[in-house]
């Protein structure tokens, strides 16, 4: 199934614990292309973590340098690439991404989100009374945007990275003539 060349980036959008850097870094491997996953290459930029970032300089500087990156990214070498759960909300962004690639969007049931991240610290939109809650209103404020990627790929619990990274790889085969992706 291995592809050796991109002629686009393939940009990975969806919620926080939706898979996005794990399926990305999965699908790569399958397609044999490079990865790149942009909440490490802003903390690569930034030296210190998004946690850190958003408690220093507080979310408004983390979205600039997102954007940034993105940029950087996009008009980089062809890559899969994966976006933060925020990225996609920016209509900048979103306008970038629809120029220059093609945009996959991982849907995940909410409970299922809920159970990768309730556990996590290191999500800072989710640092509040009611995290449960917070996740359950982004979701329901992101999905009509996210709704708007090229490719949706519904994933979820009992589906294993490598499972949903083969889906993911066929669905990009599948519609490589129809968006000019290989």
């Amino acid at each position: 199934m291995s592809k050796s060349a991109l002629k686009r980036p393939i940009v990975f959008v969806g919620m926080m614990g939706s898979g996005k850097s794990a399926v990305g870094s999965a699908t790569a491997k399958i397609l044999g292309v490079p990865f790149v996953d942009c909440d490490k290459e802003i903390e690569a930029s930034a030296g210190m973590s998004i946690s850190g970032i958003f408690s220093e300089y507080g979310e408004t500087r983390f979205r600039e340098a997102e954007a940034r990156v993105l940029s950087r990214v996009l008009n980089g070498p062809p890559a899969i690439i994966a976006a933060g759960g925020g990225t996609f909300m920016n209509g900048r962004n979103r306008d970038e991404i629809g120029k220059h690639s093609v945009s996959v969007w991982l849907k995940v049931a909410p409970d299922t989100l809920w159970q990768r991240v309730k556990s996590k610290t290191t999500r800072p939109l989710l640092k509040t009374a009611d995290p449960y809650g917070t996740l359950l209103q982004l979701l329901r404020e992101r999905e009509p945007i996210y709704a708007r990627a090229t490719l949706t790929v519904c994933c979820g619990q009992g589906h294993s990275v490598q499972t949903t990274a083969k889906r993911v790889a066929e669905r990009l085969l599948d519609a490589s003539a129809d968006f000019d992706i290989f």
